[in-house]
Protein backbone atom coordinates (compact mmCIF):
# COMPACT_ATOMS: atom_id res chain seq x y z
CA UNK A 1 0.00 0.00 0.00
CA UNK A 2 1.01 3.46 -0.79
CA UNK A 3 1.85 6.40 2.13
CA UNK A 4 -0.76 7.28 3.27
CA UNK A 5 -1.04 11.18 3.32
CA UNK A 6 -2.75 11.53 7.34
CA UNK A 7 -3.93 14.97 6.71
CA UNK A 8 -5.98 14.24 3.72
CA UNK A 9 -8.15 11.29 5.94
CA UNK A 10 -8.78 14.53 8.68
CA UNK A 11 -12.53 14.87 8.31
CA UNK A 12 -12.37 17.04 11.92
CA UNK A 13 -10.35 18.07 14.23
CA UNK A 14 -10.34 20.59 17.49
CA UNK A 15 -7.83 20.40 20.76
CA UNK A 16 -9.60 17.20 21.87
CA UNK A 17 -10.42 14.68 19.05
CA UNK A 18 -9.13 14.07 15.26
CA UNK A 19 -11.83 12.40 13.31
CA UNK A 20 -10.56 10.56 9.97
CA UNK A 21 -12.19 8.53 6.61
CA UNK A 22 -10.27 5.72 7.38
CA UNK A 23 -9.76 3.95 3.81
CA UNK A 24 -9.81 0.64 3.24
CA UNK A 25 -7.12 -1.87 3.92
CA UNK A 26 -5.32 0.23 6.25
CA UNK A 27 -5.25 -1.38 9.88
CA UNK A 28 -6.50 0.85 12.99
CA UNK A 29 -3.56 -0.84 15.23
CA UNK A 30 0.15 -2.56 14.54
CA UNK A 31 -0.19 -5.13 11.99
CA UNK A 32 2.89 -7.00 11.22
CA UNK A 33 2.03 -7.58 7.53
CA UNK A 34 1.50 -3.57 6.80
CA UNK A 35 4.27 -0.76 7.03
CA UNK A 36 1.72 1.95 8.32
CA UNK A 37 -1.54 1.65 10.33
CA UNK A 38 -3.57 4.52 11.73
CA UNK A 39 -2.41 4.52 15.39
CA UNK A 40 1.54 5.51 14.46
CA UNK A 41 0.17 7.93 11.53
CA UNK A 42 -2.09 9.66 14.28
CA UNK A 43 1.13 9.66 16.74
CA UNK A 44 2.98 11.17 14.21
CA UNK A 45 0.35 13.66 13.89
CA UNK A 46 -0.33 14.16 17.98
CA UNK A 47 1.93 12.41 19.99
CA UNK A 48 -0.52 11.40 23.01
CA UNK A 49 -2.93 10.06 20.17
CA UNK A 50 -5.69 6.63 21.41
CA UNK A 51 -7.91 5.65 18.88
CA UNK A 52 -11.15 5.34 20.75
CA UNK A 53 -12.72 2.48 18.91
CA UNK A 54 -11.89 0.14 16.14
CA UNK A 55 -12.76 -0.60 12.28
CA UNK A 56 -11.86 -3.81 10.34
CA UNK A 57 -9.42 -3.65 8.13
CA UNK A 58 -11.52 -3.90 5.37
CA UNK A 59 -13.67 -1.49 6.52
CA UNK A 60 -13.96 2.46 5.59
CA UNK A 61 -15.22 5.39 6.60
CA UNK A 62 -15.21 7.61 10.52
CA UNK A 63 -13.09 6.83 13.27
CA UNK A 64 -12.44 8.88 16.05
CA UNK A 65 -9.03 9.70 17.40
CA UNK A 66 -8.62 11.05 20.51
CA UNK A 67 -5.58 14.22 21.23
CA UNK A 68 -5.08 14.09 24.82
CA UNK A 69 -6.26 11.24 27.84
CA UNK A 70 -8.61 13.50 29.67
CA UNK A 71 -10.49 13.38 26.03
CA UNK A 72 -10.36 9.49 25.41
CA UNK A 73 -11.46 8.93 28.79
CA UNK A 74 -14.85 11.17 28.25
CA UNK A 75 -15.46 9.03 24.79
CA UNK A 76 -14.87 5.99 26.50
CA UNK A 77 -17.67 6.58 28.73
CA UNK A 78 -20.06 7.51 26.18
CA UNK A 79 -19.10 4.42 24.29
CA UNK A 80 -19.64 2.29 27.35
CA UNK A 81 -23.12 4.03 28.06
CA UNK A 82 -24.07 3.55 24.69
CA UNK A 83 -24.43 7.48 24.25
CA UNK A 84 -22.04 7.33 20.72
CA UNK A 85 -24.23 7.17 17.70
CA UNK A 86 -22.37 5.60 14.80
CA UNK A 87 -24.56 4.80 11.26
CA UNK A 88 -22.73 2.39 8.68
CA UNK A 89 -24.11 1.79 5.22
CA UNK A 90 -23.66 -1.61 3.79
CA UNK A 91 -24.94 -3.51 0.52
CA UNK A 92 -26.72 -6.58 0.63
CA UNK A 93 -27.74 -9.57 -1.58
CA UNK A 94 -31.39 -9.00 -2.04
CA UNK A 95 -33.98 -7.05 -2.38
CA UNK A 96 -35.17 -5.82 1.44
CA UNK A 97 -37.32 -3.60 3.28
CA UNK A 98 -36.21 -3.21 6.62
CA UNK A 99 -37.91 -0.38 8.70
CA UNK A 100 -35.76 0.16 11.93
CA UNK A 101 -35.75 -3.87 12.09
CA UNK A 102 -33.56 -4.76 15.14
CA UNK A 103 -31.53 -7.80 15.62
CA UNK A 104 -31.19 -8.66 19.22
CA UNK A 105 -28.60 -11.62 18.82
CA UNK A 106 -26.09 -12.67 21.13
CA UNK A 107 -22.48 -12.77 19.72
CA UNK A 108 -19.30 -15.30 19.90
CA UNK A 109 -16.14 -14.62 18.27
CA UNK A 110 -13.94 -17.48 17.97
CA UNK A 111 -10.64 -18.03 18.66
CA UNK A 112 -10.05 -17.46 14.35
CA UNK A 113 -11.66 -13.93 14.75
CA UNK A 114 -14.74 -15.24 13.46
CA UNK A 115 -18.41 -14.09 15.51
CA UNK A 116 -21.33 -16.21 15.43
CA UNK A 117 -24.30 -16.38 16.94
CA UNK A 118 -24.81 -18.31 20.21
CA UNK A 119 -26.93 -18.02 23.49
CA UNK A 120 -23.36 -18.19 25.23
CA UNK A 121 -22.60 -14.80 23.56
CA UNK A 122 -22.39 -11.55 24.65
CA UNK A 123 -25.19 -9.25 24.20
CA UNK A 124 -25.80 -7.82 20.57
CA UNK A 125 -28.37 -5.22 19.29
CA UNK A 126 -28.05 -3.64 15.91
CA UNK A 127 -30.88 -1.72 13.94
CA UNK A 128 -31.23 -1.71 9.80
CA UNK A 129 -33.51 0.37 7.30
CA UNK A 130 -33.76 0.39 4.22
CA UNK A 131 -32.28 3.31 1.99
CA UNK A 132 -32.90 2.17 -1.82
CA UNK A 133 -33.24 -1.06 -3.04
CA UNK A 134 -31.59 -1.82 -6.71
CA UNK A 135 -32.67 -4.91 -8.80
CA UNK A 136 -31.82 -7.92 -6.87
CA UNK A 137 -29.55 -5.69 -3.82
CA UNK A 138 -29.97 -3.33 -1.46
CA UNK A 139 -28.45 -0.35 -0.01
CA UNK A 140 -29.35 -0.63 3.56
CA UNK A 141 -28.01 1.89 6.97
CA UNK A 142 -26.76 -0.16 9.90
CA UNK A 143 -27.43 1.35 13.58
CA UNK A 144 -25.20 -0.67 15.98
CA UNK A 145 -26.41 -0.34 19.32
CA UNK A 146 -23.20 -2.06 21.15
CA UNK A 147 -19.67 -2.97 19.07
CA UNK A 148 -19.16 -6.84 19.34
CA UNK A 149 -16.54 -8.13 16.91
CA UNK A 150 -17.93 -7.95 12.82
CA UNK A 151 -21.55 -7.77 14.68
CA UNK A 152 -23.16 -5.67 11.10
CA UNK A 153 -21.89 -8.50 9.05
CA UNK A 154 -23.10 -11.36 11.53
CA UNK A 155 -26.61 -9.71 11.87
CA UNK A 156 -26.99 -9.24 8.45
CA UNK A 157 -26.23 -12.70 7.65
CA UNK A 158 -28.82 -13.77 10.12
CA UNK A 159 -31.41 -11.78 8.09
CA UNK A 160 -30.31 -13.87 5.38
CA UNK A 161 -28.81 -10.48 3.52
CA UNK A 162 -25.43 -11.30 3.84
CA UNK A 163 -23.11 -7.84 2.30
CA UNK A 164 -21.56 -8.31 -1.18
CA UNK A 165 -18.15 -9.83 -0.83
CA UNK A 166 -18.20 -10.51 2.95
CA UNK A 167 -17.03 -14.32 2.04
CA UNK A 168 -16.33 -14.63 5.22
CA UNK A 169 -20.46 -14.83 6.21
CA UNK A 170 -21.78 -16.22 3.53
CA UNK A 171 -21.60 -12.97 0.99
CA UNK A 172 -20.65 -13.17 -2.83
CA UNK A 173 -18.62 -10.57 -4.77
CA UNK A 174 -20.69 -8.62 -6.92
CA UNK A 175 -19.34 -8.94 -10.34
CA UNK A 176 -20.58 -6.83 -13.30
CA UNK A 177 -21.42 -9.29 -15.47
CA UNK A 178 -24.55 -9.80 -12.94
CA UNK A 179 -25.56 -6.50 -13.17
CA UNK A 180 -24.88 -5.37 -17.33
CA UNK A 181 -26.47 -7.94 -19.95
CA UNK A 182 -24.05 -7.21 -23.00
CA UNK A 183 -21.59 -7.66 -20.71
CA UNK A 184 -18.02 -9.13 -22.50
CA UNK A 185 -15.17 -10.17 -20.97
CA UNK A 186 -11.48 -10.50 -22.43
CA UNK A 187 -10.81 -13.69 -23.75
CA UNK A 188 -8.48 -15.49 -21.00
CA UNK A 189 -9.31 -12.87 -18.19
CA UNK A 190 -10.64 -13.62 -14.81
CA UNK A 191 -13.40 -11.12 -13.87
CA UNK A 192 -12.40 -9.27 -10.74
CA UNK A 193 -15.71 -7.90 -8.40
CA UNK A 194 -16.54 -4.09 -8.84
CA UNK A 195 -15.47 -3.92 -5.09
CA UNK A 196 -12.81 -6.54 -3.74
CA UNK A 197 -13.63 -6.09 0.01
CA UNK A 198 -16.53 -6.47 2.08
CA UNK A 199 -19.06 -3.32 1.14
CA UNK A 200 -19.01 -1.97 4.62
CA UNK A 201 -18.38 1.63 5.04
CA UNK A 202 -18.78 3.84 8.90
CA UNK A 203 -20.67 6.77 7.43
CA UNK A 204 -21.58 8.76 10.25
CA UNK A 205 -20.47 9.30 14.04
CA UNK A 206 -22.17 11.72 16.37
CA UNK A 207 -20.36 12.03 20.05
CA UNK A 208 -20.35 14.51 22.70
CA UNK A 209 -17.38 16.63 22.69
CA UNK A 210 -15.84 18.13 26.33
CA UNK A 211 -17.61 21.20 25.97
CA UNK A 212 -21.01 18.82 26.27
CA UNK A 213 -21.96 19.36 22.82
CA UNK A 214 -22.93 17.16 20.04
CA UNK A 215 -20.73 16.29 17.20
CA UNK A 216 -21.86 14.97 14.28
CA UNK A 217 -19.06 14.10 11.42
CA UNK A 218 -19.80 12.22 8.03
CA UNK A 219 -17.58 10.15 6.09
CA UNK A 220 -17.97 10.31 1.92
CA UNK A 221 -17.75 7.36 0.27
CA UNK A 222 -14.56 6.08 -1.21
CA UNK A 223 -13.70 5.57 -4.60
CA UNK A 224 -14.74 1.76 -4.71
CA UNK A 225 -17.89 2.48 -2.55
CA UNK A 226 -18.79 5.21 -4.99
CA UNK A 227 -18.47 3.12 -8.08
CA UNK A 228 -20.35 0.09 -6.28
CA UNK A 229 -23.65 2.31 -6.10
CA UNK A 230 -23.14 4.05 -9.38
CA UNK A 231 -23.24 0.86 -11.17
CA UNK A 232 -26.11 -0.20 -8.52
CA UNK A 233 -28.04 2.87 -9.66
CA UNK A 234 -28.08 1.92 -12.99
CA UNK A 235 -30.55 -1.14 -12.17
CA UNK A 236 -32.52 0.68 -9.87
Amino acid sequence: MKKVDFENLILFENEDYLVINKPPYLSSLDDRHEAQNILDLAKAHTPDSQLCHRLDKETSGCLVIAKNPVAYRHLAMQFESRKVDKVYHAVVEGIKEFSNELVDRNLIATRKGVAKVSKEGKSAQTYFNTLKTYYAHTLVECRPVTGRLHQIRVHLAYLKSPICGDTLYGGKPLLLSSLKRRFNLKKDTEELPIMQRVSLHAFSIEFEGLDRKKLKIEAPYPKDFQVLVKQLEKTA
